[in-house]
């Protein structure tokens, strides 16, 4: 279900420590042009302003995927930054979704702006450039971070490898 602000806060604690494993989409595939998330979901959400709340949700679930606390900041503050670039860019509500499997947590945000830079966020901002920063950290922070761009929206998909247990055994 969507939810947004004040909603997002009441429910983001019980439902991240709650949720069970949600099956990831097909891996292989690249990152759909429109995400199509399962409105009855209650990892998808819709944020306009509030990031408080978006960032209460991802780091709880990011904690119960088993990522460590240092990553779960990490992964909050990537998907903070790519919520707030919605906030100040994008100018229309933007939608995050999170899941994760054995292997990975990754979480996918969806606006209608649009990216027009291929390389976005890929090479080092000069420390004096007006822009660029927080997508550049984005991918320094995250092991892998995968942007689609068109004319109906951006879709930016960021993934974090969770930690192997009993790898070798």
């Amino acid at each position: 279900m969507a939810r947004d602000g004040e909603t997002a806060r009441e429910h983001a604690g019980q439902e991240a420590f709650t949720r069970q494993p949600v099956p990831r989409p097909d891996g292989n595939r690249p990152v759909p042009p429109r995400p199509s998330p399962d409105l009855d979901d209650p990892m998808s959400y819709t944020y306009t302003t509030d990031l408080a709340a978006i960032r209460a949700v991802v780091h709880r679930y990011a904690i119960q995927a088993g990522l460590s606390e240092a990553r779960a900041i990490d992964l909050t503050l990537a998907v903070s930054e790519i919520a707030a670039n919605t906030v100040k860019h994008a100018k229309s509500p933007g939608s995050l979704n999170i899941w994760y499997d054995k292997k990975e947590i990754v979480c996918q945000v969806h606006d209608e702006g649009v990216i027009t830079d291929p390389l976005a966020g890929r090479r080092e901002p000069s420390l004096d450039a007006p822009g660029g920063h927080g997508l550049w950290i984005v991918n320094q922070v995250c092991d892998q971070v995968e942007i689609h761009s068109d004319e109906t929206g951006t879709t930016i998909r960021l993934h974090m490898n969770l930690p192997q247990h009993n790898a070798g055994r």
